[in-house]
């Protein structure tokens, strides 16, 4: 029995590192792109406001996943 409920959680683990890994790369890749579109020589400054609305968000967004977790 315990076989069974740890290969359920590997599964949604592996699922989840690899989505995540995914999401990431996506988004540097299309923040890398929007930098060059802009022309901007390097890194593009990220301002604090910014990293904070970015930050909130994520975390709005795993509480909603943790959520679908719960039983209704």
């Amino acid at each position: 029995m315990e076989t069974q409920a740890s290969n359920w959680k590997t599964k949604i683990l592996l699922a989840g590192t690899i989505a995540g890994a995914l999401i990431g790369l996506g988004t540097a890749y299309l923040m890398v792109r929007t930098a060059e579109e802009n022309n901007t020589n390097g890194l593009p400054a990220i301002t604090t406001k910014d990293a904070l609305k970015v930050g909130v968000s994520i975390i709005g967004v795993a509480r909603g996943i943790a959520d679908l977790g719960r039983p209704r």
